[in-house]
């Protein structure tokens, strides 16, 4: 299989494996959202960040030391393998004895025993990590789209049963529970890997001497993305909170699976070519000029509809998340982006870059959590706005030297598509201001009317983004005619 198809044939999967997985939880986070109150949802984003960080120490860069080194023996893997399975267990250990002092902080004495038995998944989901991991190394997605499909529809159902029967917010735990319980079953099931008796430590410390950078970038990054959870938590009501997460999921949808399909495709993809800069650099431009195409379409469309959306969707006691909502869509536009370029240190080697990187854009972070405490939650996304515009100029200007693809050339090459993408953005919204119709034609109209729009302005002014994914599209469906 030649590199394109390689590469197109992973999109593929990945986009279905991440949009099929993540489309269920959406799915089986709106019906919850209309059974739970927002109160109950604030209550798991209290304990996100505490999980998402020892995600981070369990896996320690591992997974994408992994990935790029061209040759990995079995006992890489085992040594990985037995690393994440005894971390894990020490981070729940850990969580579970400090439980009582979080629900001390933020004042809610229901989060000791929630955290108590959420740790577990961090258990659960560390035995799967290196079944991921081979399976990603392989550009194979289908199978983890199989994986992702069945656990995601059995943890949702098991968990709406449980909110229409009255268990409230251990409906969301069990939730995460059951999809991380589920997903590991599942790969070890249908994966053929199973660990050797073996730990190498010549092998972990050559992984480590490149995943330890990642490791400590990572968990800067991890705690910047959920700090807001805590200072909203901790200064405003769990109400507030509910609202700002269900706001910020709507986002994160497109935003960072967008970010997670072509990330996880290219990175292995690029690392096989990472010594051959003119080829890496043709194959990098067109990866960010389609995947800000597709991003652009998703996030702008989204907030011009926010608030028939959240009508229509999750009904009117979260008539508060709208404004959020518009306002994180203009973070999250800048969210893919910006990985792709940190993307590009990891293929080039250059861990200690990407943890510079990170720190600085944290450190110029603080102010913007200042500003949450001091003047509220609205004012706060603003000033992330401006923060995610200067992350993406420093990734990019680091990341452009190396294969002499810079920031002001990214921005030439996509802002004819965001002038397109905004003005397709503008008319969505205005048919919302002149129909006079139920929330629910109002939306169906509005997405109509955007994909019409963007369809015709692509064709129009010849957008080459929109005709190499228009290309991929036809010669698929070419394919699969042929084999009839």
């Amino acid at each position: 299989m030649s590199l394109k198809q390689k590469t197109i044939t992973g999109t593929i999967w990945s986009f279905i494996d991440s949009f099929a997985n993540q489309g269920i939880q959406f799915i089986v986070g709106i019906i919850l959202a209309r059974i739970l109150t927002p109160e109950e949802f604030g209550l798991i984003g209290m304990l996100t960040i505490f999980i998402a960080v020892s995600q981070s120490f369990i896996d320690s860069g591992f997974t994408n030391a992994l990935i790029r080194k061209q040759n990995c023996s079995q006992t890489d893997y085992s040594t990985v393998f037995y690393f994440n399975f005894i971390i894990s267990v020490f981070f729940y250990f850990i969580l579970f004895f400090f439980s009582g002092a979080i629900s001390r902080f933020f004042d809610e004495p229901q989060l000791k025993l929630l955290l108590q038995i959420l740790g577990i998944g961090l258990i659960l989901n560390a035995l799967g990590i290196i079944q991921r991991t081979i399976l990603t190394k392989k550009i194979d997605f289908k199978l983890q789209t199989r994986v992702s499909f069945v656990a995601s529809t059995i943890s949702g159902l098991i968990s709406i049963y449980m909110a229409y029967n009255g268990y409230g917010v251990w409906s969301l735990v069990v939730l995460t529970l059951s999809r991380f319980g589920f997903s590991t079953i599942l790969l070890w099931i249908w994966n053929n890997w199973r660990p050797s008796l073996t730990f190498s430590t010549q092998s972990f410390k050559e992984l480590f001497s490149f995943g330890n950078k990642l490791l400590i970038s990572g968990l800067i990054d991890t705690a910047y993305n959920n700090i807001y959870y805590v200072v909203i938590g901790k200064y405003f009501a769990a109400q507030q909170l509910g609202y700002y997460i269900r706001a910020n999921q709507f986002q994160a949808l497109p935003s960072q699976q967008l970010t997670a399909v072509f990330g996880r495709v290219s990175y292995p993809i690029l690392s096989t070519i990472q010594d051959d800069i003119s080829k890496l650099k043709s194959a990098y431009q067109k990866l960010i000029k389609t995947t800000m195409f597709i991003t652009f379409v998703l996030m702008l469309g989204m907030a011009a509809s926010a608030e028939s959306m959240i009508l229509v969707l999750i009904g009117e006691q979260w008539l508060p998340s709208i404004i959020y909502l518009q306002l994180l869509c203009f973070v999250g536009i800048f969210y893919p982006i910006s990985a792709l370029n940190l993307n590009m240190l990891k293929v080039q080697g250059r861990s200690d870059l990407f943890l510079r990187l990170e720190i600085i854009k944290k450190i110029l972070a603080i102010p913007v959590i200042a500003i949450g405490i001091l003047f509220g939650i609205k004012i706060m996304i603003y000033t992330m706005i401006v923060n995610a515009i200067i992350g993406y100029y420093l990734n990019s200007y680091w990341s452009g030297k190396f294969i002499g693809y810079s920031f002001w050339h990214q921005v030439k090459d996509i802002f004819p598509t965001f002038i397109l993408t905004l003005v397709m953005a503008l008319l969505v919204l205005f048919v919302s201001k002149i129909v006079s119709l139920a929330y629910i034609w109002i939306f169906l109209l509005q997405i109509a009317t955007g994909v019409v729009v963007i369809i015709m302005l692509s064709e129009l002014f010849k957008l080459q983004s929109y005709f190499y994914l228009k290309e991929i599209v036809f010669e698929k469906l070419g394919k699969q005619n042929e084999s009839k």
